[in-house]
């Protein structure tokens, strides 16, 4: 793995995102963004450019995507753009398929990663989440830990930077997620841009979230919750793979362009401070 102040010894000062809807910021919801969308790479990207103004910024990732379109269609993308630090999380939605050859899935992922380090760029990636708390989810549990021990193995073997969103044991309360119980909240958005600024090594002026106390449901009032998820998110989510379709099919990337942040351009919204070194 990756040993080092990340951030400020990258040659230049470009920042580009990979991935899914994780990356393109379901779940913290911001009318003025692209896609209607802020999230953790967005606050990661203000940081760093409130730390130094030279800093540029661009989010290709696309909600619903698989491992193989991603690795296709952003990582040509991201090259040409010559980026300083990439971040990438793929696979999730491979995961959740019925069937999944995780060893195949991960030997393309270790190629286009690879090729992201071999033109010099560093290189940040994610381990799977944890989904031992979820009813439905949690049945991919299995899959997930083969997952994470491919990521650290690549990370070993090309020497990048590991977020390990396993064992980010805060995320198991349900505060941080969206209501749909499939993506972070914007508290979880918020804690995760923390945390991958720590995992940089750069520090960071983001205040965090102050979760407040739900109290717990009596039996009859969490199955009837649970009813109204089902109904509301979990069938039409189900519908859409049964039907071969995803929920980013109609949208483009976020920020296909170097550039700073929608809320930097905003002015508005920004926690004082600059990220730093630590």
């Amino acid at each position: 793995m990756r040993e080092g102040n990340l951030w400020s010894v990258t040659p230049v000062q470009r920042y580009v995102a990979l991935g899914d809807s994780f990356t393109e910021g379901v779940g913290d919801p911001d009318p003025g963004s692209p896609n209607g969308v802020r999230g953790w790479a967005d606050r990661v990207a203000e940081q760093l450019v409130l730390a130094d103004p030279s800093w540029s910024y661009a989010n290709l990732a696309v909600r619903g995507k698989k491992m193989h379109q991603i690795l296709d269609e952003q990582i040509d993308a991201a090259l040409a753009l010559e980026p300083g630090i990439v971040t990438i999380y793929a696979g999730a939605n491979d995961i959740l398929r019925p069937r999944v050859d995780i060893d195949g899935l991960m030997a393309a992922y270790d190629d286009g990663v690879g090729r992201l380090r071999d033109a010099g760029i560093d290189v940040v990636l994610f381990t799977g989440f944890d989904t031992s708390g979820s009813a439905v989810f949690g049945k991919t549990r299995g899959r997930t830990a083969v997952y994470n021990e491919w990521v650290r193995e690549i990370a070993d073997a090309r020497s990048t930077t590991v977020v390990d969103y396993w064992r980010l044991r805060e995320f198991q309360d349900w505060g941080y997620w969206d209501v749909d119980r499939m993506h972070m909240s914007t508290a979880g958005h918020t804690l995760m841009a923390a945390r991958v600024l720590e995992a940089m090594k750069a520090s960071h002026a983001i205040e965090l979230p102050e979760l407040e106390t739900r109290p717990a449901l009596k039996r009859a009032d969490q199955l009837r919750a649970d009813a109204r998820w089902a109904r509301e998110y979990l069938s039409p989510w189900v519908g859409r793979r049964l039907r071969g379709v995803s929920s980013g099919d109609e949208l483009s990337a976020k920020y296909p362009v170097p550039g700073h942040p929608y809320r930097i351009g905003a002015g508005s919204d920004q926690q004082g401070g600059a990220a730093g070194t630590t």
